[in-house]
């Protein structure tokens, strides 16, 4: 202070006094800028010295970098904005360094000592630790903390001057308290006159208006925006003080405008500050604007790809419903959360409202219907999981939508909510869709009745009635013609997402006419129930067969079936497992929980199998257990319970089953189980194939790795999967309450014990699960005598031999056939009760693969004739059913290890195809070909051999034996735990045989039940794609062209936009219906391609090679104005879009996470480094941008669909969220690699720079979440690259949402 005291005396001007303070500091050998200096010059400008000289010497040496800007507005804040009122011109002084300093562009300072000693010296000046909790030193996080607590405290300075309260929260201490004292003058001339006093006033009416313009100034700045959003984005409890003050200026906004002659300025400080509030902040991608055409004064080219009303966006719904009811592959994940998530993701992606989602929703849901709305007449129609879909999981899945956005936002009153609003404008829209809207047959008089329903609803209305009992009750001379909406409207009302005003809108009630189905409406049985009537034989058969209409009737009928008489149980069991559980769409989740609930609640308390009173516990059970589990096994039933995602659990409570009935022995009498008697072993084989039917347990040896690469074709449900599936749902539960929330709406479904369950808690099913694994891997070894499996053996060998015994051949020569050395003496025929083992079903079980070694060896050695080995597979199937899994596991591992003989299939030694077999090709044929698929005839010589005796159709050993036992079945209700198993086992085994076998095995079904031929045919559109490449190119290319040659024409929802030629608007139509869409038959056989990294590199060469043609007008029937000019080119950049949206989905649904993750990893990449093909050579810049467009958008849906756009669910999170933070962070660190220089291209440039930017922005745009889990010097390099494109707005917007680690960088970007 001498030295400017000094300099004072001599009058010096600023400049030269800031120069001798320089020489000063640079003597005492402290940095520039100091922190000290600026301690002292502030400490005694406020207020000892408080001279204007001061003041300019202040400001000089900030202009000289003498002193940290930021530094000294830290420490001027605290001492200045308190006395503002007395000291008016130190507040005005205080106010022109802000304004010239704040926005300052040369704000950087090196790293290093000084720079740490001044951070400090801003946080201690500001009180950071105690106003806002931050305790820490860094730079770049106390600059942003500074510039919040500088714009908060003008904004209270500017309120309280206008004689407003400040937008503190209650309680809070104020921000501007200055603890101990201070050196201040309040009032430095110390005798003011009049006039001072008047110039004084004004001067601090004018201060007022000069914090609102400086404030202005400040939150208009890009680089002050920059610094709040990264407090919005990274710390929003800290942000949350700013969002105190806001609410403040907008209570006070009309009076603040009236007071401040620069008032129209608090609209404007609001909507900049709402700008970095705003999620949708988003920065603008130039580099795809200028090269696809400088597009810039037609508007902005990112409204015309990702703006609402682009109706084929919506794909992805229609692809996943229409998967999601393929029962052959069952899912452990609820399609409720499924589609909850998927919902989210597209309403995000396409940014539309939710009246546009939710329409898009249900009409992909309608047309899933449509599809097969009457449907082949098979063993499993698939027409109930359709409507399962429709009318209750996609209702379920809208009720945990909007019950997100009410826990959000909570109950406002009468006020409906933004996305409830959206539901019911969505569902008034369907109303005009008249033609999606046609019932099936089998629902019409379910649809007439809820249109009566509204009509009697909306008469009583009208009359003025407003008793609810008058208004629900039923009058039978009211009727209305109903349709889908009927049943929708129904199903959404059943579950509280709309009321019945519903009943009122336009149209919705139509006149009476010519009703489809006169039978006149019948009172409900289940109104007799509910009055007591008891459960007596025709009405436990009327109950069975109608759905329960409401949450009270289930309670009352599961209350009997868990607390009846033995005969109340097994009745109520059965009508639990019947129509109500298939077809009882309003409350099907609730019958869903109850039937797992009923499944568990038969297990003894301790769970045990080893004392006599558990086996008395399961023994009393056993009738009704029975009836549980052929309800389940009947048709749509495993397949609904799968969409209600509870296959954890439902095998968790059958494990116990199976182990407990496994260990009892049946009776010595015991002869057949396939007489509908229950017994142990029908228990046990019901369960046992139930539990089979959730897994793939005879998963052939070619399917555990893949070609080039090690692990899992795809996420294949095993047991030990699903255990621990469940086990980590209980634990989610047990620490998180909220994560069930979704879970809410679906009543008791996942009502679950606390306690985990592990496969070692059940040694006999372990002991078979692992014998089973080891006789799919490798062949059989060797028994010797001694061994209790070895007598075992020979015990059901004497069995199923009997017949043949009697003709003279003896179960001790049969056996010394066998290569597995099962043998032992010859025993008597006659003695029957020998030749009837009567084993625990374990031991049964365990021998069961030795015997069939033993008779398929004789067999092929000649010592067995084909009929009596169908014969002794039959007995063997009669005697215990669940030995059909042995039989299906065994000989899978043997058709794949191609080790037997073909035998003919000549109607002689095995049952001949005739000439249905042809036929059955040729439709096959046909069929693909009208999906543009060729593939050659598998059995070219089968017309010489039915003409001249030429080469008969052949299977291999094992093939012919298990096709001849299962068309020795009946069609019987009793056998659907069988059939649910054969059929699907018939298919995997021909896809796992390199002989082709499919179009035998649907010749001889067809001769079987010739009224299934169509269902049967088209079951074998399957059987081509397993190992044909060229088939499944052809599919493939043959989805891309009908999508696209079709979806340009029409921009409502429902106009054809590609969905109808994809997957087709009727498979079914008096049988199936020519041309076969070729995305149906895709999403048919996708499951069975073994390599499904071919089909992802066959989709993105797809995506490449439409973006090409999109680019340079080679589009098939599409819209003239793709010739030339600025729409076409906007045009085909929103097709590409389609193309990798259609791709994403593709691509999804056939390979999963696993398939994503090596796109992400590995595909792309390869594709990116790799030298351009020939014939994409030299494409031009449109072109070449385009196909990184393109391939941008597919990579990233695929990440989006699969991971999600947002907050995604807990039960999601457990299979798919954990690989996300690592596959993008490789990803992105290629591309930083890239551009950092260390890694090479062979892509055109103009493709990689579309491909970064739009990636990047697509990022950026809607998953800022992911950048959290990058690597900072990841971030630095990909920013650092695309600064050097221009593309500044995108870099820094990616470094804002780079989470914390960012912030610093964000903060010296832009000093």
């Amino acid at each position: 202070m001498a030295a400017v005291k000094a300099s004072e005396v001599r009058g010096d001007p600023p400049l030269l006094r800031a120069a001798e303070l320089a020489r000063v500091v640079a003597g005492e050998g402290a940095g520039i800028p100091s922190a000290d200096l600026a301690g002292i010059l502030v400490s005694n400008l406020c207020f000892a010295h408080n001279s204007p000289s001061l003041w300019k010497l202040v400001g000089q040496a900030m202009a000289s970098r003498l002193l940290c800007p930021l530094n000294v507005l830290a420490l001027l804040t605290p001492r200045v904005l308190p006395q503002r009122r007395a000291q008016p011109e130190a507040y005005r002084l205080y106010l022109e360094l802000i304004k010239c300093n704040v926005t300052s562009p040369s704000l950087f300072m090196e790293a290093g000592p000084n720079r740490d000693k001044i951070t400090k010296s801003i946080a201690d000046a500001l009180q950071l630790l105690k106003n806002y909790g931050y305790c820490g030193t860094e730079f770049g996080h106390v600059v942003i903390m500074f510039v919040l607590a500088l714009v908060t405290k003008l904004i209270d300075s500017i309120l309280e001057d206008c004689g407003f309260p400040s937008g503190m929260a209650e309680g809070q201490e104020s921000v501007y308290a200055i603890e101990g004292p201070q050196p201040m003058d309040l009032d430095v001339k110390k005798v003011p006159t009049e006039n001072q006093n008047e110039h004084r006033e004004q001067l601090r009416r004018k201060n007022t208006v000069m914090a609102l313009d400086v404030l202005h100034m400040m939150v208009a700045d890009r680089k002050i925006q920059s610094f709040l959003r990264l407090i919005f984005l990274n710390m929003p409890e800290k942000f949350s003080s700013l969002s105190q003050r806001l609410s403040s200026i907008e209570a006070h906004k009309v009076a603040l405008e009236t007071l401040l002659p620069s008032g129209h300025k608090i609209n404007d400080l609001l909507i900049d500050i709402q700008k970095v509030c705003n999620a949708n902040y988003q920065p603008n991608n130039k580099h795809i604007v200028d090269v696809l055409g400088n597009m810039r004064s037609g508007g902005s080219l990112l409204g015309q790809l990702t703006g609402a009303g682009r109706a084929a966006c919506w794909i992805i719904f229609d692809i996943y419903v229409e998967n999601a009811i393929d029962g052959k592959h069952l899912s452990g994940i609820s399609a409720i959360e499924v589609l909850k998530e998927v919902t989210k993701t597209l309403q995000v992606l396409n940014e539309a409202s939710w009246q546009e989602t939710f329409k898009a929703l249900w009409i992909s849901a309608l047309r899933l219907v449509q599809r097969a709305r009457e449907p082949l007449e098979g063993p499993i129609p698939h027409l109930d999981a359709r409507l399962c879909m429709l009318l209750a999981l996609i209702p379920l899945s809208v009720a945990a939508i909007l019950k997100e956005e009410s826990d959000m936002f909570g109950a406002e009153g009468s006020k409906i909510l933004p996305r409830r609003q959206g539901l019911i404008s969505s569902l008034q829209d369907l109303i005009q869709y008249s033609g999606l809207l046609v019932p099936p047959s089998s629902v019409v008089n379910a649809a007439n009745s809820a249109a009566s329903k509204a009509a009697i609803f909306k008469s009583n209305y009208n009359a003025g009635v407003v008793n609810s009992s008058m208004v629900a009750q039923i009058d039978s001379s009211t009727k209305a013609v109903g349709n889908m909406l009927h049943l929708i409207i129904e199903a959404c009302i059943s579950r509280n997402l709309i009321d019945t005003s519903a009943y009122l809108w336009p149209g919705y009630v139509v006149s009476s006419g010519p009703l489809k189905d006169t039978t006149l409406p019948q009172e409900s049985p289940w109104l007799n129930f509910i009055k007591g009537a008891p459960l007596s034989g025709p009405l436990i058969d009327a109950l069975v067969a109608t759905p329960a209409s409401s949450v009270g009737e289930l309670d009352k009928l599961y209350n009997i079936a868990a607390n009846g008489s033995e005969e109340e149980k097994t009745a109520a069991a059965k009508i639990l497992c019947g129509a109500s559980l298939v077809r009882g769409w309003n409350i099907q989740e609730h019958v869903v929980g109850m039937v797992v609930k009923l499944l568990l609640a038969s297990l003894p308390s301790d769970s045990s199998t080893s004392t006599p009173g558990s086996i008395n516990h399961y023994l009393a059970q056993m009738s009704t257990l029975n009836e549980i589990l052929l309800g389940l096994s009947y048709g749509d039933a495993i397949h609904i319970l799968s969409l209600y995602g509870t296959v954890p659990d439902v095998a968790a409570a059958l494990m116990p089953l199976c182990e407990a009935f496994g260990s009892i022995a049946p009776p010595p009498n015991h002869k057949s189980t396939i007489l509908g008697e229950t017994s142990v072993y029908s228990v046990f084989s019901c369960a046992f194939l139930c539990l089979l039917r959730l897994w793939k347990f005879y998963r052939p040896p070619q399917e555990y790795c893949l070609a080039g690469r090690g692990g899992s074709v795809r996420m294949e449900l095993t047991l030990d999967y699903l255990l621990l599936m469940r086990n980590n749902r209980i634990d989610l539960s047990n620490s998180s309450a909220p994560s069930r929330d979704s879970y809410d709406n679906m009543g008791s479904v996942n009502e679950v014990p606390a306690q985990p369950v592990y496969i070692d808690s059940f040694p006999k099913l372990r002991a078979w699960y692992f014998q089973n694994q080891a006789c799919i891997a490798s062949t059989l070894s060797g028994l010797c005598n001694k061994n209790p499996v070895h007598q075992v053996a020979n015990k059901i060998l004497s069995m199923i031999c009997r017949k043949m015994n009697k003709g003279g051949i003896s179960s001790g020569n049969l056996s010394s056939a066998s290569s597995s050395s099962v043998s032992g003496s010859s025993v008597s025929a006659s003695d029957d009760s020998f030749q009837r083992p009567a084993f625990p079903a374990w031991e049964f079980l365990e021998a069961v693969p030795f015997v069939l070694e033993a008779v398929l060896t004789a067999c092929a050695h000649g010592r067995f004739s084909s009929r009596d080995l169908t014969t002794s597979l039959r007995d063997l199937v009669d005697f215990l059913p669940a030995s059909l899994a042995a039989i299906v596991s065994y000989f899978s591992a043997e058709i794949t290890r191609g080790i037997w003989k073909p035998v003919p299939m000549n109607g002689i030694e095995w049952p001949s195809p005739g000439a249905s077999l042809h036929s059955i090709e040729a439709e096959i044929k046909e069929i693909l070909a009208s999906a543009g698929v060729q593939i050659h005839s598998c059995y070219p010589l089968m017309l010489s051999y039915n003409l001249s005796g030429g080469v008969p159709p052949m299977l291999p050993l094992p093939m012919a034996a298990l096709v001849s036992l299962t068309i020795t079945f009946k069609l019987d209700r009793s056998l659907d735990c069988i059939q649910g198993v054969i059929g699907q086992a018939l298919e995997n085994c021909a896809g796992g045989s390199s002989w082709p076998s499919m179009p035998i095995i649907a010749s001889l079904w067809t001769q079987k039940v010739r009224r299934w031929h169509d269902f049967i045919v088209l079951s074998c559109l399957r059987s081509p794609f397993g190992r044909d490449k060229d088939a499944v190119a052809q599919l493939v290319q043959s989805c891309f062209s009908s999508f696209l040659q079709s979806s340009s024409s029409g921009s409502d929802i429902t106009a054809n936009r590609g969905v109808g030629a994809l997957l087709g608007d009727s498979i079914t139509n008096q049988g199936l219906r020519l041309p076969m869409a070729p995305g149906f038959i895709y999403l048919r056989t996708c499951q069975t391609f073994h390599d499904t990294y071919f089909v992802s590199e066959v989709i993105l060469k797809q995506v490449i090679e439409w973006s090409h043609k999109l680019a340079n007008g080679c589009f098939f029937n599409g819209p003239p104005q793709l010739k030339s000019g600025r729409t076409s080119l906007s045009c085909a950049a929103s097709m590409a879009r389609q193309v990798a949206m259609l791709g994403a989905g593709l691509l999804c649904i056939s390979g999963g996470s696993l398939v994503v993750q090596v796109l992400y990893e590995e595909t792309l990449p390869t594709l990116l480094l790799s030298a351009r093909e020939q014939s994409l050579k030299d494409p031009g810049p449109v072109s070449s941008t385009l196909q990184g467009y393109a391939m941008a958008n597919m990579l990233f849906f695929c990440g989006s669909l699969l991971w999600g756009a947002d907050r995604i669910s807990p039960v999601m999170k457990l299979s798919l969220f954990s690989r996300r933070p690592r596959v993008v962070g490789t990803h992105m660190d290629f591309i930083a690699g890239v551009l950092d220089g260390h890694i090479l291209l062979g892509c055109d440039p103009g493709t990689w720079k579309a491909y970064v930017s739009r990636f990047v922005f697509l990022v950026v745009k809607f998953v800022p979440s992911w950048l959290r889990d990058i690597k900072l010097d990841t971030l630095k390099k990909i920013a650092a690259g695309l600064r050097s494109w221009r593309e500044y707005d995108l870099a820094l917007s990616l470094l804002e949402r780079g989470g914390p680690q960012a912030i610093s960088a964000v903060v010296e970007t832009m000093l």
